[in-house]
C-alpha cells in the first residue's frame, strides 16, 4: 500500500511514539490523498493521524514476541 511505511514490529531499537506517528502520518496521507490538508480539513486529518498512531502503539504493545 504505502512503501515508505516501515515495519515497526521487532525494530531495534524498539519503535517509539515518533515512529508510530510517522507511520500514521504516511498512512493518513495515502488514504486521504492529502500531503497537506486544507485548513478546513486539518482538524479531521490531525485527529485521524493521532488515532492511527494510538492504534499502532496499542497493536505493537499487544503483540507477543517469539520465544
Amino acid at each position: 500500500m504505502c512503501r515508505s511505511i516501515k515495519t515497526l514490529r521487532g525494530a531495534e531499537p524498539p519503535a517509539g511514539d515518533d515512529d508510530a506517528h510517522a507511520a500514521a502520518l504516511q498512512f493518513v496521507r495515502k488514504i486521504s490523498g492529502y500531503r497537506a490538508p486544507s485548513k478546513a480539513n486539518q482538524a479531521a486529518f490531525d485527529a485521524a493521524v493521532q488515532q492511527v498512531a494510538t492504534a499502532t502503539t496499542r497493536l505493537l504493545e499487544g503483540l507477543q514476541q517469539p520465544a
